[in-house]
């Protein structure tokens, strides 16, 4: 009579089969395997996220330098075509960009990464311009070897 008063919850001679408890403990298993999986995306993909202006840099015996802050550069295609960090600028408003810059109160280093195949007059006009902006601390960017 008193069966379905017992803790075993009814009045079968065994006593019945509990219910298992939730379970308290979290599975990080599955989390460590997610994790796993994007530190290899994030590997694969850290080299690709430096994209740049395509130029064959000279190549020199100069030691790299070491920037706290990322430096604008500017960059003269083989073609031609300059370029400002990645944002295309004209010839005749580069002075302009940068005097911009300058007023925003950019005042490092200006770097030029100019191919290996452009004329040297083409470089010298660019770093005309970029001294023109008000810029007289001009590097020029180059592989070392």
């Amino acid at each position: 009579m008193a069966g379905g008063l017992l803790p075993g919850g009814g009045g079968s001679k065994l006593g019945g089969l509990r219910k298992s408890a939730p379970m308290s403990e979290i599975n990080v298993t599955p989390l460590v395997d997610v994790m796993l999986v994007l530190l290899i995306i994030f590997m694969v993909a850290a080299p690709l996220l430096t994209v740049g202006i395509e130029v064959e840099l000279p190549e020199t015996e100069a030691e790299a330098l070491t920037e706290e802050i990322e430096p604008i550069t500017v960059s003269v295609t083989v073609d031609g075509t300059i370029y400002v960090q990645e944002t295309e600028i004209a010839y005749e408003d580069l002075a302009a960009h940068l005097t911009a810059i300058a007023r925003a109160g950019y005042d490092q280093t200006i770097y030029v990464r100019a191919d290996r195949r452009v004329l040297y007059d083409d470089v010298a006009k660019v770093m005309g311009r970029i001294k023109a902006a008000g810029f007289n601390d001009i590097g020029l960017v180059n592989d070392n070897l």
